[in-house]
């Protein structure tokens, strides 16, 4: 399992069914695979269920975020953080998205060099600039290198810890956890000093000084709870910030590397979403009014999320015995959840292997059942940010693909790394191809 997560996985629900029980490490755990039982551990009977032990190894980087907490102090963080993750607060940010992928298409402009790039680099460094600036705004502009290069390699340390279980804890300062532990110095001086020249300015003030009223910390400052009136203390708005600034970041990155090599490897799906882009753009960068025309795209985010879920897996616990599929699952046994081998279950996708954006046309979907497909998760603990994601993913495909086409480097295979997420192994190297050549 170790070796080829994914594989074991898919392996296990051919040969068993769709709950397979197994042995890892000291406790069983229980692979459930039917849209069902998905819905009855997300939704249903989502009370009942825990996080897994695996979140841990996140609170050293995320600390109590929306990712990693439970319970009240998780409901209360939720109502705090949702109404700066509603549609007329994204709406704003689509012009910081399309920036941000600009600035990216000015840097490929001015290369000299034409070999392979790094494409997984790249859509990780353009995801860092949009979340960056979408959530502290210019407030980051000063120490975005120095963050760029602690984020890396917190989540370094993080994949490091999730692949070794039993190596030393941080509170050992082994040069591993030395290293982690500067980078989280850089990380938390960087958003506390934010947090305290915000709260330090009146509204408006601070939008005199160039903060965009769209910006994600002044909405999550504003934020009071309606029943207690209370806003977040400084510790609970790091925490979002960091749980919005890393998980944010990289997911949507995975995801945008995922649909270039996709794209690279199916022509006649490419020369559609070039068609559609030329037809609605006539040119120019995309904007919040063109999302709903940008359908074709979207359906290739769509269909790039099911083959590639960046969560891969979801593991939860039962907090009392609780059954799925007929069988018994024990209290405190470990529940695994799978978008990876669900999105690839023969029973509810037709070829599933296959990459076929029409598999989201709405007569299609509305024939699935609806946790047949779960890549932002379910229920109440559904991601909070999985609109900004969709968002920020169609404008960077869109306003990409205006300019260029990603080809892939011939005879190399890219495989997928099952860590904390769903990346290319490796990195995807591949050409940077002008529309016009």
């Amino acid at each position: 399992m170790q070796r080829d997560p994914l594989g074991t996985f898919l392996r296990a629900r051919e040969l068993f069914g769709d709950v397979v029980k197994f042995r890892t490490a000291i406790w069983h755990s229980y692979l459930l695979c039917h849209p069902d039982d998905i819905k009855s551990v997300l939704l249903d009977n989502n009370q009942n269920f825990r996080k897994g032990m695996i979140y841990e190894y996140l609170k050293p980087v995320l600390g109590l975020g929306l990712l990693t907490n439970e319970g009240e102090s998780w409901l209360s963080q939720r109502r705090l953080v949702q109404p700066a993750f509603e549609r007329q607060h994204l709406g704003g940010l689509a012009e910081t998205m399309t920036l941000a992928a600009e600035r990216l298409l000015n840097r490929w402009h001015d290369r000299t060099e034409r070999g392979p790039v790094d494409v997984a680099a790249e859509m990780a460094r353009l995801t860092m600039d949009i979340v960056g600036q979408a959530l502290l705004g210019s407030d980051l502009d000063a120490t975005a290198s120095q963050v760029r290069e602690a984020v890396r390699i917190c989540q370094e340390h993080v994949d490091w810890r999730i692949t070794h279980l039993f190596s030393l804890p941080e509170r050992y300062p082994t040069p591993r956890n030395r290293r982690f532990h500067r980078a989280m110095r850089t990380l938390d001086s960087a958003v506390f000093s934010i947090i305290e020249r915000r709260r330090e300015a009146s509204i408006g003030s601070a939008n005199a000084a160039g903060h965009s009223d769209h910006d994600l910390l002044t909405l999550l400052l504003e934020a009071r709870d309606d029943e207690t009136g209370d806003g977040m203390t400084d510790g609970q708005l790091r925490d979002e910030v960091m749980t919005i600034f890393l998980a944010g970041h990289e997911t949507t990155a995975n995801a945008l590397a995922w649909a270039w090599n996709l794209l690279s490897l199916h022509p006649g799906i490419e020369e559609r979403l070039h068609a559609e882009v030329d037809s609605v753009l006539g040119g120019r960068v995309p904007c919040v009014e063109d999302i709903s025309q940008l359908n074709y795209t979207r359906m290739i985010i769509d269909e790039t999320l099911r083959l590639y879920p960046p969560v891969w897996a979801i593991a939860r616990f039962p907090v009392s015995t609780d059954e799925a599929g007929g069988y018994r699952i024990p209290a405190y046994s470990q529940v695994i959840l799978s978008p990876y081998v669900t999105h690839r279950h023969p029973d509810f996708w037709e070829k599933p292997g296959s990459f076929d954006p029409e598999r989201f046309l709405p007569n299609r979907v509305a024939q699935r059942p609806k946790y047949a497909y779960f890549p932002f998760g379910g229920g109440p603990r559904m991601c909070v940010g999985s609109e900004f994601v969709l968002m920020e993913a169609v404008l960077a495909l869109a306003t990409i693909a205006r300019e260029y086409r990603l080809r892939p480097v011939p005879g190399q295979e890219i495989e997928p790394e099952a860590l904390i997420t769903l990346r290319p192994r490796g990195g995807l190297p591949m050409y940077i191809e002008p529309r016009g050549e």
